[in-house]
């Protein structure tokens, strides 16, 4: 293998996807960081305003597009509920938040629209429905007392505090720039290693077509391979070039973010075992569900 031609094609397709990709990076880190100080308090308070005006089951709705429009990581989504709880926000309407908060932010459906609007419509309409069904099913079946324990979680600390507005836009971009920076560039390295060694038939085998082990196989693969939304933008534009069908992209897209590392370790603190194990179930079946009526639909 002649070394210095690999490094040429590799460069060549990580250029190609750099410049096809770059603004939406820096365009959903903007935003991102402008929601998250100049908005995000709004947003919150817009939540507890509207529990306190007795929504009832309605309010499982509203979660869910509060949840999505949260910037915040899980992390920071939990101490946030944990909040929301204390003031008697009822689980079904923080499950709904909780679970769509995880799925996506605004940041994330900035980098998606480099997919394609067809692929920003279904995750934005997957991940409000897995949130409003998640709280829709804390609402109707779990009976005990709390579906959830935030003991071990104290009130979020705000690190957006400089009293200089610009600065502190400029420190959020910064700390956004650190976060996600390495796994962006990392996502492209792996999209040209997949563009370059792994034939576009293997990927549609895989992924393609309307079989249910296509959906299956990116429902599986969400799991380990997830570490960053940014990170997988460019192996999702990647696989769909080479013939994922939109089932199992919206599947990958749902199973990813749901089962993130660091968001199973803050879950099952605040879950416990029992319902911890329910939450993995109802994300694998809801993921394999929606791929699948995706596939069926388009």
């Amino acid at each position: 293998m002649n070394l210095r031609r690999e490094f040429v094609y590799i460069w060549y397709y990580f250029s190609v996807q750099f410049e096809q990709i770059f603004d939406y990076w820096v365009v959903g880190m903007m935003i991102g960081s402008a929601i998250s100080v100049f908005a995000k308090d709004h947003i919150h308070h817009a939540l507890i305003y509207l529990q306190k005006k007795h929504f009832g089951i309605f309010g499982i709705f509203v979660a869910a597009f509060l949840g999505i429009a949260s910037p915040l990581c899980m992390y920071g989504t939990i101490p946030i509920a944990a909040s929301f709880s204390k003031e008697g926000m009822k689980d079904d309407w923080l499950a709904s938040f909780m679970m769509s908060s995880i799925l996506l932010n605004p940041q994330l459906i900035i980098y998606s629209a480099a997919l394609g609007q067809e692929v920003l419509i279904i995750r934005i309409a997957s991940c409000l429905l897995c949130g409003i069904t998640a709280g829709l099913l804390v609402h109707f079946i779990y009976k005990e007392p709390s579906f959830f324990n935030f003991n071990s979680f104290d009130e979020p600390v705000n690190k957006d505090t400089d009293d200089n507005l610009v600065l502190r836009y400029l420190k959020n971009l910064g700390r956004n720039i650190k976060a996600t920076g390495v796994y962006f560039f990392l996502g492209i390295l792996l999209s040209a290693l997949f563009q370059r060694y792994v034939p576009a038939d293997v990927m549609t085998a895989l992924f393609g077509g309307d079989e249910a082990l296509g959906v299956l196989m990116a429902a599986t693969i969400g799991v380990p391979l997830y570490a960053c939304g940014g990170g997988t933008i460019p192996l999702l534009q990647q696989w769909l070039w080479e013939g994922m069908s939109l089932g199992s992209a919206a599947s990958f897209m749902l199973t990813g973010p749901s089962t993130k590392l660091t968001n199973l370790g803050a879950l099952k603190i605040v879950l416990g075992l029992r319902r911890f194990c329910l939450y993995l179930v109802y994300v694998m079946v809801f993921s394999f569900m929606t791929g699948m009526l995706i596939n069926l639909i388009l």
